[in-house]
């Protein structure tokens, strides 16, 4: 299986349901409020921008891997986790202060530029701010309304959506970890490792996997199994986030490259480097990380220079790869016992993860 090809049909066959969806809740704003009206056709922008709906893929053959068969009522349903990850999307440009998402304004962005010429006297960041919080947290009310006027079975659909609880719960938990990380400068590999965990491995791959097979009436051993490959690929999946964010294509991205290094966060790359680099090495690192705004390009060259040096691009990359092949293993012992077809289109992600370039 090509994944490309196979999360570009389901992109395609997702995003019509996701602007109908869209058309339906502003055709309901539309009779309460104006600027809510408006906040929602431009978060469907941003929505339909870009992205590779892998989420929504995985809790489509997460259902699929567990026998359902009602392959419509899944699609629909799988618009849920896109609207949730919207949601955290949403409250996560706020906190990495990202003006672009997709090529498109983020939405605190796009309402602090409304405020500067509707409110030019005010505090228009914090109304910024303000807007696309409340705007969030409502993808976020949407995410779980989808799951629960879907078609399956209740007892099914109240595992589902306590499981959607759970993956927020976990991405919150290893967010607020990534903001202590961020301003102590420092972290350990293990905290690193935990807060990738929880802010990734469960919410992207685990979590969605686990929807859809609840869903699917999936019992506990098939749950386990789907967490054995998951974590460990999810942990490499945020790996490889890193690397792309100061290595990789912007345009292909779809955010700004560099925008790690400007916030100063820890990631595991910088860890190592302050963990294996020389002592200029680490003490420029440390220069460049509190630069914020007056970050430059020359920078950020500088910087990868220091990653490749210091050896932390090969060894990082190889744990990475240690981490793919922990999740092949895992899958390859549940062979037989989930759908194919769900079984090779795990694989081929995890093949994909080796030469991610987005």
């Amino acid at each position: 299986m090509n994944i490309e090809i196979e999360l570009k049909a389901f992109k395609d066959k997702l995003d019509p349901k996701i602007s109908a969806y869209f058309d339906r809740v502003i055709a309901e704003a539309e009779k309460e409020d104006a600027f809510v009206t408006d906040a929602l056709r431009y978060s469907r922008s941003i929505i339909l921008a870009g992205g590779k709906r892998l989420r929504a893929a995985f809790m489509y053959y997460g259902y699929i891997g567990v026998g359902g068969k009602d392959e419509l009522a899944i699609l629909d349903a799988s618009m849920s986790i896109e609207l949730i990850h919207s949601f955290l999307l949403v409250h996560d440009d706020i906190i990495d202060q990202d003006d672009t998402r997709h090529g498109v304004e983020t939405l605190h962005k796009h309402y602090r530029d409304i405020g500067q010429v509707l409110f030019s006297k005010r505090d228009t960041k914090h109304f910024g701010d303000s807007i696309a919080l409340v705007i969030g947290d409502m993808l976020g009310a949407f995410g779980n309304d989808i799951i629960f006027s879907s078609k399956f079975p209740l007892e099914q659909k109240f595992r589902a959506l306590s499981k959607l609880q759970s993956i927020v719960s976990y991405t919150v938990i290893g967010q607020v970890r990534d903001v202590y990380i961020e301003y102590m400068s420092n972290a350990s590999e293990e905290e690193i490792l935990s807060m990738y965990k929880n802010k990734t491995a469960k919410y992207t791959i685990e979590g969605p996997l686990h929807l859809g097979a609840l869903l699917g009436g999936a019992p506990d051993d098939i749950l386990i199994g789907f967490s054995d490959y998951a974590i460990p690929l999810g942990i490499a999946f945020q790996i490889q986030d890193d690397i792309l964010g100061i290595f990789g294509d912007e345009k292909r991205l779809g955010k700004p490259i560099g925008s790690d290094i400007a916030e100063g966060k820890i990631t595991l790359l910088v860890s190592r480097v302050l963990r294996d680099g020389t002592v200029g090495q680490k003490k420029r690192m440390r220069e460049i990380l509190s630069l914020g705004e007056n970050l430059r390009e020359d920078d950020i060259r500088e910087f990868r220079t220091i990653i490749h040096e210091s050896g932390a691009f090969v060894s990082t990359k190889e744990l990475a790869d240690r981490y793919i092949e922990e999740g092949k293993q895992s899958l390859v012992k549940m062979q037989g016992r989930i759908d194919t077809r769900t079984y090779n289109f795990l694989l081929s992600v995890a093949d994909y993860m080796t030469h991610r370039e987005y």
